[in-house]
């Protein structure tokens, strides 16, 4: 019942959200986007809002955070574009069509994999993967930043063993010609 009384208060901040998301984009139909993909996260991620703190500053972090991200990553998906004429077969693949039922089964490991890791490397781990620095989770867990990195590099390396069998099929060397 908890989750969706938080659920329904994360969404009652999408007039905010969408207002704030526009001074981010400059175009309504990002901002639109944004903000679905802020309030997302907040509902996936509920577990690791805390209790009488501000709702509206932490969902504005995810916001920050989901835009720099994507940001990032649209300009070094443009940079890649711009500067390849010839696209190698790695490059290709993103753009093929994919067995959506692989898909599924993939994500459903790495759901699992992550439920399985302990709290102290989850919640790091998951907070630099929302784009968190790390001493922003240092301060929000109250630990020292050195124990952050080394959490967060553990949370890597069990992911890592725990997926092994997806190792080669997702590098590039195998994907080139």
């Amino acid at each position: 019942m908890e989750n969706i009384t938080l659920s329904n208060e994360i969404c009652s901040h999408r007039s905010c959200l969408e207002s704030f998301a526009l001074k981010f984009t400059n175009d309504i139909e990002d901002a639109n986007d944004l903000v679905q993909d802020t309030i997302i996260k907040a509902i996936r991620y509920h577990n690791l809002y805390k209790q009488g703190t501000n709702l509206r500053g932490w969902l504005y972090t995810i916001m920050r955070n989901t835009f720099i991200n994507d940001y990032r990553k649209g300009a070094k998906r443009n940079a890649i574009m711009e500067t390849s004429e010839d696209l190698s077969s790695y490059q290709l693949r993103g753009s093929a069509t994919t067995n959506l039922g692989e898909n599924k089964f993939v994500m459903e490991d790495i759901h699992k994999a992550l439920d399985r890791l302990q709290p102290d490397y989850s919640k790091p781990f998951l907070r630099y993967f929302e784009g968190y620095k790390y001493h922003e989770i240092a301060e929000e867990l109250h630990i020292p930043i050195g124990t952050v990195k080394t959490r967060i590099h553990m949370a890597r390396q069990i992911l890592k063993a725990q997926l092994k069998m997806y190792r080669d099929k997702f590098q590039p060397s195998t994907l080139t010609a």
